[in-house]
């Protein structure tokens, strides 16, 4: 005991032994947590995983969870169930469309069962190239199920592919047709007395218009109901097409879905069946005897039908394939860029400048025959934009062709990146062009005199502290600013006109941030063909004149640290995100507000040394 303590009264040394068997409990609590996560992460890392045998004759099960990626992002920071932001699970499309290809061709796998129900959104492009490869297992004899205790729009697109589909009961089915909104800031940023500089060319580059309009405009209007429109079409005519129904079922059946409902007494599943949607009604119980009744029963699970779950049976055949002698010498790089795009460094889910420029140099060493840029991005940083179509015209000097292949997304700066390839791919429903530029940013003198805050000072020219957010914007620094933008959009249009063998009068026609479909840009010129993520590839191997070639992906080596944040994430929040949101009502609200206040953090996340963007507000595919 030490003098001071001693000296303390009897009720102070009580209430500090009280103190300290809480710190020491707590203490032991925190080491204990800290223990239990580290041999989770090291299970989640470095356990040996289990056995994988493929069961003859069983069926190919193929439950997407999250939303369809053509990359998978990298979670930050702490993992959702410790407390840090939500990160919904995601899914590669590329996986799932393999793991299909390959079954089709497996004789131990005799069937295809979808289920769909965790399946949270994906893009038209992506539910289509998806579908192709179902398709693809079809045209080899095998048949195909869906199941569903409901099924959304999205999920609904991919079980029209089956021969056979099934709902609950008690589920629906919920078509409601495409649609793109926003919010609309202008009068919210009169009220609080923020000043929004807006520089732009083309009256169709509506990115910016939250920030000065209070609605779309006329423009933005005719532009997006265009695309949206043509969106729409190419998915019900697939839809009615795959189900043998009249070119009209989908758009009537939306229509009328109140005398719909009515007719089968408010039930959604009995006015899916009556319309010739769903196949059968079946509860979750009657499903799945009707599985065991087709496949066969699980031997490792009578109450299951025989089955092996795509991503195991993926995982599975590319062991196989390291086995295997017969490795072809010659390569196809294939490297992914998905997310807005910016200057310098950026993780899985975002395109930077640096990292991706890195990779491509990388395909350069490895001296591939041939290079496929995966493109799904809505734009970004103009200035990172070009120094990523630089990386490619010196792979092109290299010898090495490079062909785009256009995900769900490819407009502004990733039609930018795009034109510096040989080729462009796109689909049918991927959204491209957008071809303009703009610059935005607030100042808030208005604001903070309101408060009662000045700002004064002295410069040696009239443009110092020009860019201070607390100074009102000089007319030679807004004029300045101006044509800085109008002159890179004519670099925009010199550069496409380039690629394209057009004039840049000839595309500023289809330009001015006008945004199209992959089928109507073909039509256009924008892109050379139509086609998905494998006919770019057979297009590369055409040009390289390969016969026999193996595919790589060239992908960023993860930190150790990125390791353990996607083992976490992937083993755990992608399994309690949805619980969480469903239980936390307000958690759940301001999840609702984040794609609101986006587009705020997102220009400041760009990074572009000069302020000019080549982003596409309304690129986001339905």
């Amino acid at each position: 005991m030490t003098e001071a303590t001693r000296h303390r009264g009897p009720v102070r040394r009580f209430f500090g032994a009280i103190g300290g068997a809480i710190t020491w409990l707590r203490r032991v609590f925190t080491n204990l947590l800290f223990l239990l996560i580290l041999l989770f992460i090291g299970v989640a890392i470095f356990g040996g995983e289990e056995r994988i045998t493929v069961p003859q004759g069983a069926a190919l099960k193929v439950a997407p969870g999250g939303f369809l990626v053509d990359e998978v992002s990298q979670p930050s920071g702490i993992p959702g169930f410790l407390g840090g932001p939500s990160r919904p699970p995601e899914t590669r499309v590329k996986d799932l469309v393999d793991a299909i290809d390959r079954a089709a061709n497996d004789k131990r796998i005799a069937a295809l069962v979808l289920e769909l129900d965790y399946l949270a959104g994906a893009s038209l492009s992506k539910l289509e190239e998806v579908g192709e490869a179902v398709r693809r297992f079809k045209a080899s004899e095998k048949p195909v199920y869906a199941i569903g205790d409901n099924f959304t729009q999205g999920q609904y697109f991919l079980a029209s592919h089956a021969d056979k589909v099934y709902l609950n009961p008690m589920g629906s089915l919920l078509l409601t047709g495409f649609g793109s909104y926003r919010n609309y800031y202008k009068s919210a940023l009169d009220k609080l007395k923020i000043n929004f500089h807006v520089f732009r060319v083309g009256d169709y580059k509506d990115f910016i218009e939250p920030y000065t309009r209070d609605d779309m405009s006329p423009a933005s209007r005719e532009n997006n109901a265009r695309w949206l429109h043509q969106l729409w079409s190419e998915y019900t005519e697939q839809v009615t097409g795959l189900r043998n129904l009249p070119p009209n079922a989908v758009d009537n059946y939306v229509a009328d879905m109140p005398q719909n409902l009515r007719a089968e007494g408010g039930s959604w599943a009995k006015a899916a069946l009556a319309n010739q949607f769903v196949d059968k009604l079946l509860t979750r119980r009657a499903a799945m005897a009707e599985m065991q009744e087709l496949v066969g029963v699980s031997d490792a699970d009578k109450s299951q039908y025989k089955h092996i779950n795509a991503m195991d049976y993926l995982r599975h055949t590319k062991l196989a394939d390291l086995s295997d002698p017969h490795l072809k010498s010659d390569k196809i790089g294939l490297i992914s860029a998905a997310g807005a795009i910016i200057d310098g460094e950026a993780p899985p889910g975002q395109i930077g400048s640096a990292s991706l420029g890195k990779l491509i140099a990388e395909a350069r060493e490895k001296k591939v025959k041939a290079l496929v840029l995966r493109i799904d991005s809505p734009g970004g940083s103009a200035f990172a934009s070009e120094a990523i179509r630089q990386e490619l015209l010196a792979t092109r000097e290299a010898g090495i062709p490079v062909v785009i292949s256009m995900g769900s997304v490819a407009a502004s700066g990733g039609y930018w990146i795009a034109a510096g390839g040989d080729r462009i791919w796109a689909s049918p429903s991927t959204i491209t062009g957008s071809i303009g530029v703009f610059g935005a940013f607030p100042t808030f003198e208005d604001s903070l005199e309101h408060l009662g805050i000045y700002n004064d000072g002295v410069g040696t020219t009239e443009l110092a502290g020009t860019m201070r957010l607390d100074r009102a914007l000089p007319e030679a620094a807004a004029d300045i600013l101006q044509q800085g933008v109008e002159h890179t959009y004519a670099q925009f249009l010199q550069l496409v006109a380039e690629a394209r063998s057009s004039t840049p009068q000839e595309i500023h026609k289809i330009a001015q941030g006008q945004v199209w479909t992959g089928r109507a840009a073909h039509k256009l010129g924008l892109v050379d063909e139509l086609g998905n993520l494998k006919d770019a590839i057979a297009d590369a191997a055409q040009i390289a004149k390969l016969e026999n070639y193996d595919v790589v992906e060239i992908q960023r080596e993860l930190t150790p640290s990125e390791k353990i944040m996607r083992a976490l994430a992937e083993n755990v929040d992608a399994k309690i995100a949805a619980s969480v949101e469903q239980n936390l009502p307000l958690g759940a609200w301001f999840s609702s507000l984040q794609p609101a206040l986006q587009p705020l953090a997102e220009l400041k996340s760009f990074k572009d040394p000069r302020a000019l963007y080549v982003r596409c507000m309304h690129c986001v595919a339905p």
